[in-house]
């Protein structure tokens, strides 16, 4: 979602950012949108992300939107024990010595969240038929090359290159 779609500074909230590699984003979208859209080729959706035109506008201006609030904000580029902090909830070191850290990863872990049945069943939305299983695939970083032609990739490779590079910001 687009930073600016979400008010920031607005009542005080904090802002968590996760950013995805483009490739294994592009493979992440083409799955979902398999669900309404099942002949729907990997081909045209990396067409549609490299021109800009899916939801919420080009994810290049969300990540750009993003990277330009926390090189302002140079706090909100946070690990676990700092994000506690950020939110006002630090860890005491009683908790640190008891795993608490340790259960928080394992809790928010792609294999704990994706069998939850409040993410397993039921549809996204009444009016679109999507399972919320489908938010949840694999949960593994550079599936993309499963999937991707080395065209596809560096064609993405190439546009993230123009668009980031000035930043500093790579996607490995």
């Amino acid at each position: 979602m687009p930073l600016g779609m979400i008010m920031p500074g607005a009542g005080g909230c904090k802002v968590v950012y996760v950013c995805r590699e483009p490739k294994d984003m592009v493979v992440s979208l083409w799955h979902f949108l398999q669900h309404v859209h099942p002949d729907l080729a990997l081909a045209d959706v990396l067409d549609s992300v490299c021109s800009g035109a899916v939801p919420y506008g080009p994810v290049w201006d969300h990540i750009l939107g993003y990277w330009r609030a926390s090189i302002a904000r140079p706090d909100a580029v946070l690990f676990l024990r700092d994000l506690a902090r950020f939110v006002g909830l630090p860890f005491s070191d009683e908790e640190e010595d008891a795993g608490v850290v340790q259960d928080i990863v394992k809790l928010c872990s792609f294999g704990h969240l994706k069998p939850l049945e409040a993410n397993s069943t039921g549809q996204l939305d009444p009016l679109v038929p999507v399972p919320r299983e489908a938010l949840f695939r694999k949960g593994v970083a550079g599936d993309w090359a499963n999937h991707m032609t080395p065209e596809m990739a560096r064609r993405l490779d190439e546009i993230v290159a123009d668009k980031f590079h000035a930043t500093g910001l790579t996607f490995q």
